[in-house]
């Protein structure tokens, strides 16, 4: 497959901003900011991220393989699979908050976020991925899961 373009590096480096600037308000600026609300919004970008996350393997998926070769039927249902997975999984942490704490939404787009992340590494390591794809990844799901976790770590306190 070919290189991961440098502007999708630039991009998804600025994917974290609302990531970064969410979990900092939420931190270091509680009483300045509707916590609820942002709390609410923090979570909504998550599970927005889950769902583009998911889209890059269904794109994947229906572009087949580049070279003209036939892209194994299981391989096919794998990637639509990762393609629809990610998203759901960012809807229920959407839901959680409307019957339960939005602690546990967290939670689960902590999971969700590092759960996508292994299957990816596994099919970069089956060269399934573009070049560059798997790092930028892990850097990216680092600082995301740093945000998600230090701020359900500090609602629990």
């Amino acid at each position: 497959m070919r290189r991961l373009p440098f502007l999708a590096i630039v991009l998804g480096l600025g994917g974290l901003i609302p990531f970064v600037a969410g979990a900092a308000a939420l931190l270091f600026f509680p009483a300045a900011v509707p916590v609820p609300r942002l709390l609410a919004a923090f979570i909504d970008y998550g599970a927005v991220i889950l769902a583009f996350l998911g889209a890059v393997h269904w794109g994947l998926a229906l572009a087949g393989d580049p070279h003209g070769v036939v892209v194994q039927p299981r391989l096919q249902r794998a990637r639509l699979s990762l393609g629809v997975l990610p998203a759901l999984v960012g809807w229920g942490a959407l839901m959680i908050p409307l019957v339960a704490s939005p602690l546990l939404a967290l939670a689960v787009l902590l999971a969700g976020h590092l759960a996508t992340a292994f299957v990816e590494a596994r099919a970069g390591r089956r060269g399934l991925m573009p070049a560059g794809y798997t790092t930028l990844r892990w850097l990216l799901t680092a600082v995301v899961a740093f945000c998600v976790a230090a701020v359900l770590l500090a609602r629990l306190v």
